[in-house]
Order: C-alpha cells, then structure tokens, then sequence
C-alpha cells in the first residue's frame, strides 16, 4: 500500500471488509489485522445529534495524520496502516472513520490504532458542528479524550476550548 492511498479524507462512505482485505494484500508475515469503525451517534440520552458535519484543510490533514502513521509504525512495529476519514455532512449511524493496522502480533496491532484513533480524536484538524432541535453547535474534543491521549505522551490541545482535533467520532 502506497504512502499516499494509507490516509484518504473523503465524503463517500467506505467497504470495511474490503478495505481491510486491501490492507492485507497478500502479505503471509502479518499474524494480526485490527481495526476500530467509528459511527455518527444520534439519539442519545445525552445528545439529540440529527446530523454532524465535518470539515477538514486539505492536504494538512492528511500530512498530519500520515505523520502519526509513522509514530505508530516506530512505536508500535506495525507493518501497514489505513486512517480512511469522513467529510461533510452525515447522519446518525453512518460510518464515519476507519482505522486499521496490521503487524506480526495482536498487542503491536491493537495499540496501534487505539493510539491512531486517540491521536485522530484529539489532534488531527477536523472541525465538527453538530445539528439538534437547538441549533448547531460547534464540538470540541472531551476531557476524556484528551486523558486517553495524554498515556500516549500526546499533549492536550483541545478541551477547554482549544482549535482542531475532531472530539471523536460521534
């Protein structure tokens, strides 16, 4: 898999299973492939989220989240990585990220893309708007986002009122 096709931005939905198939290839030396499918929540007993719309700078975005491509295959030893990242307006239960890594052993390949995934809700520039009964809103990563990517040695930028980052998949 190419440099270039490892982290795609896109507004059409994605194939999980053939995505993951495409990661894969062919290859006989990896022993693990793990993945996380994020989805936009709606009704919920928090939030009464009718549609999230994200936006992104392209280009930047992708440079960024290639860079932490490279940090995880440097911590991690993974030996192939996939971010596929949603744009524009979506509706509650559509998928919206995919993340995928893949090496010899399952711990390499899971704390990979947990590390991706904490790294893409926290520091990765998306910007998201929520729409409710209310009006639209603007999101900003969680505290708890920013705790689970601080274990990784990533510093906070968002809660509390930060720029970027995309507050993690609804």
């Amino acid at each position: 898999m190419s440099m270039a096709s490892r982290v795609r931005i896109q507004e059409a939905d994605f194939d999980v299973g053939a995505e993951l198939a495409a990661l894969q290839g062919d290859r006989t030396d990896v022993g693990a492939v793990a993945s996380f499918v994020g989805c936009v929540r709606g009704h919920t007993t928090e939030d009464d989220v009718s549609a999230l719309t994200l936006e992104h700078y392209p280009g930047m975005t992708e440079r960024a989240i290639e860079a932490m491509i490279v940090e995880a295959e440097s911590r991690f030893g993974v030996q192939g990585a996939l971010v596929i990242h949603r744009v524009g307006r979506l509706l509650p239960g559509e998928r919206i990220v995919l993340v995928a890594t893949m090496s010899p052993h399952r711990r390499d390949a899971f704390q990979a893309c947990e590390f991706l995934m904490d790294y893409l809700k926290t520091h990765a520039p998306f910007w998201k708007k929520e729409t409710t009964p209310e009006g639209e809103r603007w999101v900003d990563a969680r505290v708890a986002d920013d705790a689970a990517a601080q274990r990784w040695g990533l510093a906070s930028t968002n809660a509390g009122g930060g720029q970027g980052g995309e507050g993690g998949a609804r």
